[in-house]
């Protein structure tokens, strides 16, 4: 009896280390999906959520889409992973697609957009000490910007919340005020190396950088011999209607780090660089055991040709023009309640004057799916291929949820 009690209270004991075994980064979520298709996820009992967070504009094609499960599977048949020691076709077929719609001359494959991030501050600095300024190792970042959650990562958007306990001294980062070329200006000295910055900031608010203040950037890093980052992991791979947002306002970077959406919900990271920059790492400096592996790149192929269509491209456009003016609208009808709309393509904002914080949840309670961000504001962030039949039902739902507040 005593030893059945004792076997009876370890399995207790055991099972309740289970279900917390998980660290609390992530707080303790109750909601839990067992099965997506498209726009909308499924619980175990039942309930049917619509989808406008996607991952966090990961899913870019929507849950399970078709085309994606058949690369997927057809890949996971043949090989997963052998590691960068030996040639992977799949790797140098997406490269080519990559270089082919973009300012690109090389890749570089990894696992994350932070990964992508590492990559891209350590090709600039690699760039500088190769050519004997090893002093031009600073680089200037935009206030509420995000760029991942490694140390240089955190570093670089100086953010207070993502920094404190883990950052000691600066690690070779400045800021400048967003869309404040003067700021800018300022903050380079003769130890400066390059700017980072996204074309749209996802986590600071939906905000997207003027052209004008774009065009100064580019100037400013050409007459001091600066390089120019930019950060797609969010508002890359047709999120904003053209393949990257950079190409909508005509001046190309030096590096990008693109992710999320390139692997429709598979993880994978890449660094774009010109000739001149990718130069820098040589053979040895850099590496990742599972970037480019077999699995990612079918995936990740799979993607880049459905989403570099122009014709899916037009649709990302017009869909996104319809949901921002009904969101327009439905700020017009609220405005006691919200703030204003921003952003372009499927990558849009509403900036609100409740907590928005309250308004996510309502929403999830009446089964959608958004995200917050910056600002006291939300981000919409559909599958690239959502309907007007779901954007509808978006929209109904918000103004619900608003109209009973």
């Amino acid at each position: 009896m005593h030893a059945t009690m004792q076997s009876a209270t370890l399995l207790i004991t055991r099972e309740s280390v289970m279900t917390s075994a998980l660290m609390q980064n992530y707080g303790s979520p109750e909601l839990e999906f067992d099965h997506g298709k498209g726009s909308y996820l499924f619980t175990r009992s039942g309930e049917t959520y619509l989808d406008f967070a996607m991952g966090i504009a990961v899913n870019s094609l929507g849950h399970c889409h078709p085309v994606l499960i058949d690369a997927l599977t057809t890949q996971a048949n043949k090989l997963w992973h052998t590691s960068n020691l030996y040639r992977i076709e799949g790797s140098e077929k997406l490269a080519k697609q990559l270089v082919k719609h973009t300012f690109a001359d090389r890749v570089f494959f990894c696992n994350s957009g932070t990964e992508a991030i590492e990559c891209g501050f350590k090709m600039i600095r690699r760039h500088f000490y190769n050519k004997g300024q090893g002093q031009r190792n600073r680089i200037i970042a935009l206030s509420n910007s995000f760029h991942g959650r490694t140390l240089a990562a955190i570093a670089a958007a100086a953010n207070p919340v993502h920094c404190e306990g883990f950052l000691h001294g600066d690690a070779g980062f400045d800021q400048a005020e967003f869309g404040n070329i003067q700021s800018l200006e300022g903050q380079i000295g003769e130890n400066t190396a390059a700017v980072i910055l996204e074309p749209v900031q996802g986590e600071g608010g939906i905000r997207v950088v003027e052209q004008s203040y774009l065009k100064a950037v580019k100037d400013l890093c050409t007459r001091h011999d600066l390089l120019l980052m930019f950060d797609e992991v969010q508002c890359g791979v047709a999120r904003t209607g053209s393949l990257y947002a950079y190409q909508q306002f005509g001046i190309s970077p030096d590096i990008l780090a693109t992710a999320k959406g390139l692997g429709g919900g598979f993880p994978i990271g890449a660094c774009l660089a010109t000739e001149e920059l990718a130069s820098a790492l040589s053979a040895g400096t850099h590496g990742s055991t599972f970037g480019g592996n077999p699995l990612a790149m079918a995936v990740g192929n799979a993607v880049i040709e459905q989403v570099s269509d122009e014709n899916f491209l037009k649709n990302v456009r017009t869909s996104g023009d319809y949901l921002k003016a009904q969101l327009q609208t439905l700020v017009s009808n609220h405005s006691a309640l919200l703030k204003s709309v921003s952003g372009t393509g499927l990558m849009l904002g509403l900036a609100c004057k409740i907590e928005a914080s309250e308004l996510i949840a309502r929403l999830q309670n009446e089964k959608l799916l958004v995200v917050k961000a910056g600002g006291n504001s939300i981000r919409l962030l559909p599958a690239l291929n959502v309907s007007r039949a779901e954007l509808d039902s978006a929209l109904e739902i918000i103004s619900k949820v608003l109209s009973h507040w």
